[in-house]
C-alpha cells in the first residue's frame, strides 16, 4: 500500500487520502507531519521518531507509504507545500464574519489539492468509459446522496443519460442486471458505505465495470472499483473530516468531470448543451 496518484500531490493531500488505511505507527507519523509541516521540515527522521514515540524505521516506512523515497524527500515536499500556502493560515479577528472568512480562505487554499492526486491516464480512462457506456447507473448513499442526484442531472443535460435509484435493494437489483456494456458510477466520500459496497459487488457479479469517485485511496470502494478518481477531502486531517465532513471537493470534481465529458463528446456534447439551454430559455419570462 503506497501512494499511486500524481507525483505532484503535496504531502497533506497524500496523507488525507491514505491516513485511514495506514498502519498505526505510520499513521501517528503522518498525523504529526500534517499537524505541523514546519516542524516536519526541520526535524530528521530520528527526531520525528523520538517525538512521535516510534522507531526511525517506522518514520521511513511512513514516508515511503506516502510515495517518497525516504524521509528527506518528504521534508523537501513539505517545505514546498509550506512555500505555496496562502494567507488562509492567518488568525480570525474574533467575529463571526472573521471566522467565516477564515474558513472560506482555508477551504480556497486547499482547492487546488483536490485534483493534485489525479493522473491524466486515469482521468482519460474514466471519461472514456463513461462516454462509451450503453447505460450509466449512478450510485450514491448517505452524505453523498445529493451529489448523485446532481451528477445525474448534469450528465443528462450533457447528452449522457444516467439513472439514479434511492432504494438500496433497487440499486443492487439494477446493478446486477446492467451487463458489460454499461457502467456503474459510484460516488462515496468515505468509501465505506455498506449499501454502496453491496451495489458494487452486484455490478461485478453481472460483469459490469465500476467507476468510483471517493476521498480515500485505500478505502473499500477504491479497492473494489475498476477505475477510481481519488479526491482528498478539503479538511486538514482525518479527524477534521470525521468531525466536519465535507463533500465540497467531490462536488467540484463531479461538476468539472461533466465538462470534460462534454469536451470529449465534441459536437454531440455541444448539441446536447444547446438543447438543454433551449429548454431552459423557454422557462424564463420577463
Amino acid at each position: 500500500m503506497t501512494w499511486t496518484g500524481s507525483t505532484d500531490a503535496p504531502p497533506t493531500v497524500r496523507i488525507s487520502a491514505l491516513l485511514p488505511s495506514m498502519h498505526p505507527g505510520e499513521r501517528r507519523v503522518a498525523e504529526a507531519v500534517a499537524a505541523d509541516l514546519g516542524a516536519a521540515v526541520e526535524r530528521s527522521a530520528q527526531q520525528v521518531a523520538d517525538v512521535v514515540g516510534v522507531g526511525r524505521a517506522t518514520v521511513v516506512r511512513a514516508a515511503q507509504t506516502l510515495g517518497y523515497e525516504g524521509y528527506p524527500q518528504l521534508r523537501v515536499a513539505a517545505a514546498r507545500e509550506l512555500a505555496l500556502r496562502t494567507t488562509a493560515d492567518a488568525p480570525a479577528d474574533g467575529t463571526m464574519l472573521g471566522v467565516l472568512r477564515k474558513s472560506v480562505a482555508r477551504f480556497a487554499a486547499r482547492l487546488g489539492h483536490t485534483v493534485s492526486g489525479l493522473t491524466e491516464e486515469v482521468l482519460q480512462d474514466f471519461v472514456a468509459a463513461l462516454d462509451d457506456a450503453g447505460r450509466v447507473l449512478v450510485v450514491a448513499n448517505g452524505l453523498s446522496s445529493p451529489l448523485g442526484l446532481d451528477l445525474v442531472l448534469r450528465l443528462t443535460s450533457a447528452g449522457r443519460p444516467a439513472e439514479l435509484l434511492q432504494d438500496a435493494l433497487a440499486q443492487r437489483i439494477a446493478a446486477r442486471q446492467l451487463g458489460p456494456d454499461a457502467v456503474c458510477l459510484v460516488v462515496s466520500g468515505s468509501g465505506t458505505n455498506d449499501a454502496t459496497l453491496a451495489v458494487m459487488r452486484a455490478a461485478h457479479d453481472g460483469g459490469t465495470p465500476v467507476l468510483a469517485i471517493t476521498s480515500f485511496a485505500q478505502s473499500p470502494v477504491a479497492q473494489l472499483a475498476d477505475t477510481v478518481l481519488v479526491v482528498p477531502p478539503v479538511n486538514d486531517s482525518f479527524r477534521d473530516e470525521l468531525m466536519h465532513t465535507s463533500r465540497a471537493a467531490l462536488m467540484l470534481v463531479t461538476e468539472a468531470l461533466v465538462e470534460a465529458l462534454v469536451i470529449r463528446r465534441g459536437d454531440r456534447g455541444r448539441d446536447a448543451r444547446a438543447a438543454a439551454l433551449g429548454e431552459l430559455g423557454s422557462t424564463i419570462q420577463e
